[in-house]
């Protein structure tokens, strides 16, 4: 949220596990409806494919966020 806030383009990425935790924190730090790609959980036990899922997961969630705006 920092770099957002300084006009720098980021997005952020969850784990499934933490979104209700990171929608929280997104209230409390004064932006509420903060959007950021969610991923699965666990990501400490992916296998190398796995975890290649994930980033392009994240990367199209992202490259949606940053251009709707």
């Amino acid at each position: 949220m920092t770099a957002e806030r300084l006009g720098v383009p980021a997005f952020s990425v969850m784990t499934t596990r933490f979104v209700s935790a990171a929608e929280m924190m997104s209230r409390v730090l004064g932006m509420p409806g903060y959007a950021f790609a969610t991923i699965g959980h666990p990501v400490s036990s992916a296998t190398d494919d796995g975890l290649a899922a994930m980033a392009r997961t994240a990367i199209d969630q992202g490259r949606r966020l940053l251009l709707r705006a």
